[in-house]
């Protein structure tokens, strides 16, 4: 059973003057998921997680988060959110401990806040240090850690990886990976690093010029993009599973030790497999053959020109 979703959006449409950012957008990120969203450059990924955290005065009941209308919930939605848009507001010359503090004072949180989220993000050691001897990803991490203050249900993050290097983009990675397993927190990020994205999102979004060209998992998205899906079998009798898979009317490539099978969906792999299992036959191999996320994302952008 899917997860209920915790953000929604209902035809949403922004404009700035007479540029339309958005347009007729209908999203739906659920619960526990890690939903990347991508786009190029102005394709309205910022607008988008703008107008979710009620930065642009968007119409009534275009948009739900935890099942309530932001238009009319906005405070006490936004207490369950913790957010990062564009570059980290640091104070450069105060410690990292200040940085959290002044947030935890402003918010009236309890006074145990700071150092918990500090060692959440592993900064604990750092914290006295003034800002300005912090890494960029020592910069994320303490950004994030302001996000997460008040212990959020949902994480806003717009390119959180912008301007890491190898080791630091990794990290962040890693840390958000871990927010989303060990904590239940849901993710909502922007990002045009396409490879983070793969290894990250449970979910992906795209959009362009303002339009939202796909939402799903990435199994979706390959199906949606290459409609028949080549999956490699390789059994202890391939010319008899072959023969026996021909009443799914689907096309079939023999290899040299194996064969492909063109799959429309999981469920017709699901079919093939039951079909040479009940034809007492031995499945030793069945790998769907995958294109990466860079692929895929110009392939759906290129839909739309």
């Amino acid at each position: 059973m899917m997860p209920e979703p915790i953000i929604t959006t209902h035809n949403l449409n922004f404009s700035f003057g007479r540029f339309q950012a958005l347009k007729n957008i209908n999203l739906e990120v659920h619960r526990n998921s890690i939903f990347g969203f991508l786009g190029p450059n102005g394709a309205g990924k910022t607008t988008m997680i703008k107008a979710i955290l009620g930065l642009l005065k968007t119409s009534r009941h275009s948009i739900k988060i935890f099942s309530r209308e932001l238009s009319h919930h906005k405070l006490s939605i936004l207490s369950r959110v913790g957010a990062m848009v564009e570059s980290p507001s640091l104070y450069p010359a105060l410690s990292g401990f200040e940085n959290v503090e002044i947030i935890r004072i402003l918010r009236g949180l309890p006074r145990n806040e700071s150092q918990r989220v500090l060692q959440t993000v592993s900064l604990s050691g750092d914290a006295r240090r003034p800002v300005s001897q912090y890494s960029t990803g020592m910069k994320q991490r303490l950004a994030l850690a302001i996000a997460l203050l008040d212990k959020p249900e949902l994480l806003v993050l717009d390119e959180p990886m912008n301007g890491l290097d190898p080791s630091g983009i990794i990290e962040i990675r890693e840390f958000l990976l871990h927010l989303n397993r060990q904590f239940g927190i849901t993710i909502f990020l922007s990002s045009h690093i396409l490879s983070e994205i793969e290894k990250l999102a449970t979910h992906i979004g795209i959009i362009d010029k303002g339009n939202l060209k796909f939402q799903g998992t990435f199994d979706e998205l390959q199906m949606d993009v290459m409609g028949n899906r080549r999956v490699f079998f390789r059994t202890d009798d391939d010319d008899l599973a072959s023969e026996r898979l021909k009443i799914t009317g689907k096309i079939i490539e023999k290899q040299n030790h194996g064969f492909y099978f063109f799959a429309a969906d999981q469920n017709d792999i699901a079919e093939a497999i039951r079909i040479m299992v009940n034809s007492q036959l031995q499945v030793f191999e069945a790998a769907p053959e995958s294109n990466d996320l860079e692929d895929l994302f110009i392939n759906i952008i290129k839909t739309g020109d």
